[in-house]
């Protein structure tokens, strides 16, 4: 297959952000882990255990889902959602003692790993203490009464039954939420958040709150919201929706290099050069509501997963991923991970490495941008980035067939759903 180089050059972003990056980020991937589900006993002892297996994978960045207490009053299911708080400064029973889970910190980076912790700023549980000492803090409706909370997003409105919002309007509530995440990381050592449904919070709350944490260490902040806003002053990594929702069109049918093209125009347009963005073919949300990647993507997601690990981002990989979790893993109720296999490790442990490796698929204005090359055959997309001294080549089959492409007079051949890396030091 001959190659073109797509020399149309994209328009960036002129926005930058006004904080530094923590610099162990810029090459960095995401690993996320749900306690409830990732082993039998769902606790921090039995996941402790595990830690050498992440460093090995090549894991740089764990970030867990929320380990506080969850609310007893209108709980959905046996065990309820942890993103209903009943305590901001609490471990849940459950999954262990604050011991426990400061000397889960301690290994993580006695191993050179990173940890950062969910954070829910935008409703609380029923039974939190804060609806009963601090009701003016709470939204209300028109008679006065503390509600459920109501989220529209967009297309219909979902009730939240089990959680009560939050009226930021009330600036005391400011006060006590940045100081219960202060809390963490000085007194467990966490290297950051990952904060739910950011988009619904005040920005200049968020601003507020990065620039106290960063007086106490660099921190890591990864916004669930995607609005250019959030990376000026407060995070240095949002969701990217959007290259998701490309990546399940072109999985349905649509045109490959077309698709990437136009979504590549537009992302980098937007979004400030060095902002980093989260890759991913699934996450908690998307295996529990939507379905699993596995059943998405079929053959073809480790295709996709290789264009998660260095296409344009910072990687997530969602705990199971790596052993092939081929079901939707149940929300409220306990649903343990099936860790019998380990099918798609060494593709993980290999696109981890490469990413490590070479700069120019590092995060932010540490890598660089994608410069897609033309391509005779549809099912294949080679694309280039390059930065400094380095240069790496990618080359994806999306096809259940063998393909081969062209570079510099050399035939390369791509298995089915394969990938190549072409690494160039000048």
């Amino acid at each position: 297959m001959k190659i073109l180089t797509f020399t149309r050059r994209v328009k960036l972003a002129t926005v930058n952000t006004s904080f530094q990056h923590p610099e162990w980020s810029k090459s960095a991937n995401i690993y996320q882990v749900n306690l409830r589900q990732y082993s039998e006993a769902g606790d921090i002892q039995s996941f402790r255990q595990d830690l050498p297996r992440l460093k090995e994978l090549g894991v740089d960045i764990i970030w867990l889902m929320p380990i506080h207490p969850i609310g007893e009053k209108e709980r959905k299911g046996s065990l309820g959602s942890p993103y209903s708080v009943k305590d901001y400064y609490g471990v849940c029973p459950t999954l262990g003692t604050l011991d426990d889970f400061k000397v889960l910190v301690d290994d993580v980076h006695e191993l050179g790993m990173y940890i950062i912790m969910d954070w829910v700023a935008n409703h609380s549980a029923w039974d939190n203490r804060w609806v009963t000492e601090h009701p003016e803090w709470y939204l209300k409706n028109a008679q006065g009464e503390i509600h459920s909370y109501v989220y529209d997003n967009g297309e219909e409105l979902e009730y939240w039954d089990d959680v009560v919002g939050f009226d930021y309007t009330q600036k005391p509530l400011w006060d006590e939420m940045e100081n219960a995440l202060k809390y963490w990381v000085q007194e467990a050592n966490i290297d950051g958040y990952r904060c739910d449904v950011a988009g619904l919070v005040p920005t200049q709350f968020w601003e507020r709150v990065r620039a106290t944490l960063d007086e106490i260490k660099p921190v890591f902040m990864l916004a669930e919201w995607s609005t250019v806003e959030l990376h000026e002053k407060s995070f240095d990594m949002t969701y990217n929706w959007d290259f998701y929702d490309v990546m399940k069109s072109v999985a349905a049918g649509k045109p490959i290099i077309t698709s990437f093209k136009e979504y590549l125009s537009k992302e980098v347009s937007r979004y400030p050069y060095d902002a980093y963005r989260m890759a991913f073919t699934t996450n908690h949300d998307k295996n529990s509501w939507d379905e699993c990647d596995v059943k998405i993507f079929g053959d073809a997601l480790k295709a996709y997963l290789a264009l998660t690990m260095t296409f344009h981002g910072m990687p997530l990989i969602y705990n199971g991923q790596e052993s092939g979790l081929g079901k939707k893993l149940a929300f409220f109720e306990k649903d343990t991970i099936d860790w019998k296999t380990f099918a798609f490790t060494p593709l993980i442990k290999e696109l981890f490495f490469l990413k490590k490796n070479n700069p120019a698929l590092w995060n932010g204005q540490y890598g660089s941008v994608p410069e897609i090359l033309e391509a005779s055959n549809g099912e294949v997309i080679v694309f280039s980035r390059e930065k400094e001294n380095n240069k790496v080549i990618i080359c994806i089959n999306f096809s259940s067939k063998q393909a081969a492409v062209t570079l510099n007079k050399t035939v390369i051949t791509l298995e089915p759903y394969g990938f190549k890396a072409v690494v160039e030091q000048q």
